[in-house]
């Protein structure tokens, strides 16, 4: 049975694509700077790179490496219960009636959410760098929202007194 299309992840077009790439300059870079200062230290008389430099120069590339692998998985999973959000740092899983709004404009560098208890979560799966894209992918979000369950003012709900 195929998937709801409606219901197809919010991932930017262009973020994976750069953490790779970066990634990569920042591996190249670091073979390359190790290979000129090794090389340098030889024609100067010394030894070369001490293993202390090389373990410093490893712990750089792997902690860039791990930012930049959580940075280019930043997505949201929507489904019939709520909304997955795969930020940099943190998961969230929200259910629809939680979220009150949801906002794009051209100051946001991603779409916001407003929720039921007065937060604000980022959705980075839905960026202003995608453009076009990124507006109609919005648009979309806000229709999820609409249609699945946009969370009420209890207050709202309370009889005139």
């Amino acid at each position: 049975m195929p998937r709801d299309p409606r219901m197809r992840a919010f991932v930017p077009r262009w973020t994976r694509a750069a953490s790779i790439a970066i990634g990569l300059l920042l591996v190249l870079g670091a073979a390359f700077v190790l290979w000129r200062t090794s090389s340098t230290l030889r024609e100067l008389g010394f030894a070369g790179v001490s293993s202390g430099n090389v373990v410093l120069v490893a712990v750089v590339v792997i902690v860039g490496a791990v930012l930049l692998w959580r940075l280019g998985g930043v997505r949201a999973d929507p489904s019939e219960e709520g909304l997955r959000v795969r930020n940099v740092l943190r998961v969230r899983q929200v259910a629809w009636a939680q979220v009150v709004g949801v906002r794009f404009t051209p100051s946001l560098p991603w779409v916001m959410l407003d929720l039921a208890d007065g937060t604000q979560l980022a959705v980075m799966g839905v960026q202003q760098s995608d453009g076009r894209r990124g507006r109609a992918e919005a648009d979309r979000l806000r229709a999820l929202v609409d249609e699945l369950g946009t969370a009420r003012d209890p207050q709202a709900d309370e009889p005139p007194q």
